[in-house]
């Protein structure tokens, strides 16, 4: 498809996130990138919650500004023993995540923002993940693979260290980087149609109520 033909964009992503990007592509959703450049550190004494939760509602105002398209943000992080894990720093770092994980439970909090007619409009989700163990060879051939460079907890479930994950509960689509079906639903709230427009919209004859 050339520029020409792309259908104009009904949303405004303030996130560079390919995956995010993909993901709202696979729902039919065409995006505006506009990525918002804001302080992520944690505040004292701040739940994991109120952080992601914190964090896609500043990048979706962030990512607002000069725009009248309705405007998502998001935010995505792996949670251990109450420790947040982000992105890795470098490889003795994301190695160092990876094993904490081998064998253990952990959460992925996954936050959506978003802002439109309605005002604001939001959602969180929890997904419990289960890895198997996993040996320090592994972890450093994975490390040698790319993947880990830029996924929060040094892994991404959709790719290789798609081997490592013994049980999901919850949300695939938000370990990914995007709870799908609550994210859906706030985009139809805020009059952003879904399946390049082919879903009744919301209150419509076969839509949702």
């Amino acid at each position: 498809m050339n520029a020409a033909s792309r259908p104009d964009p009904v949303l405004r992503l303030a996130s560079a996130s390919p995956r995010r990007r993909e993901l709202l592509a696979s729902i039919g959703v065409t995006v505006e990138v506009a990525p918002s450049d804001i302080d992520e550190s944690r505040l004292d004494g701040e739940s994991p919650e109120h952080f992601v939760s914190r964090l896609a509602r500043h990048k979706a105002e962030a990512g607002q500004a000069g725009s009248a398209l309705p405007t998502l943000g998001a935010d995505t992080v792996v949670v251990c023993d109450d420790t947040i894990f982000g992105k890795p720093e470098d490889e003795a770092h994301a190695r160092e995540m990876l094993m904490t994980l081998s064998g253990r439970e952990h959460r992925v909090l996954s936050a959506v923002t978003v802002l439109g007619p309605l005002g604001m409009v939001e959602s969180r989700v929890s997904t419990r993940v289960v890895m198997r163990r996993i040996d320090e060879a592994e972890a450093a051939a994975y490390w040698t693979t790319g993947e880990p460079l830029d996924k929060a907890g040094g892994y991404a479930i959709q790719g290789l260290a798609s081997i490592f994950v013994e049980h999901l509960e919850g949300s695939y689509s938000a370990v990914v980087g995007l709870p799908l079906a609550e994210t859906a639903a706030l985009l139809r709230a805020q009059g952003v149609s879904l399946w390049g427009g082919a879903l009744p919209d919301v209150g419509s004859s076969g839509g949702a109520s």
